[in-house]
């Protein structure tokens, strides 16, 4: 539950909605403790980030409680301490994940904390793991060649009966 003054400044409130507009356009959150890095980093993060459709944001932990609680997104709280960055993901967030992930691994400064993903709530582990899921794309190419490569067998075999009877005379005109 985020701490609520009884009267709200409007500069604060203000802030809060800017927050929770940005947060409605997404689906999918991980929680990341950024101390350390550089700006440079940041910016380079951001970038691989934004090539997978996602987005990395630093928001007030307080006015982020808020606007999840108001959102209805409940558990992340304990994700919202420290200095915490938010990735935000519309679809494939694991590919935002595994990007995160392997960041951390050249840097050894980003720390992923936990996440909340098609309304579930993941620990760093459970983050971690999903990350290493080939994503929806990668998922439907993967499926595709499965179903493409007989159909291209039984081409290649029909054209083959139909080259041969045509060599030897006893193959149908064609019109």
């Amino acid at each position: 539950m985020a701490i609520m003054a009884k009267k709200l400044q409007p500069a604060k409130t203000a802030a809060i909605e800017a927050t929770k507009e940005s947060f409605s356009a997404y689906n999918d959150f991980i929680f990341t403790d950024y101390r350390g890095l550089t700006v440079e980093q940041i910016t380079t993060l951001r970038d691989k980030l934004r090539e997978k459709n996602a987005v990395l944001k630093v928001v007030k932990n307080n006015f982020a409680r808020v606007a999840f609680d108001e959102m209805k997104i409940e558990g992340v709280a304990e994700y919202l301490s420290g200095p915490t960055a938010i990735t935000m993901a519309k679809e494939d967030s694991n590919e935002a994940a595994k990007v995160l992930f392997d960041f951390a691994k050249d840097t050894g400064k980003l720390a992923v904390k936990g996440g909340y993903v098609g309304n579930e709530i993941y620990d760093a582990a459970k983050i971690e793991a999903f990350s290493k899921v080939p994503g929806k794309k990668q998922l439907i190419a993967m499926l595709m060649s499965a179903i493409n490569g007989p159909a291209q067998k039984l081409a290649a075999t029909l054209q083959a009966y139909v080259d041969k009877k045509s060599q030897e005379g006893d193959a149908p005109a064609a019109e």
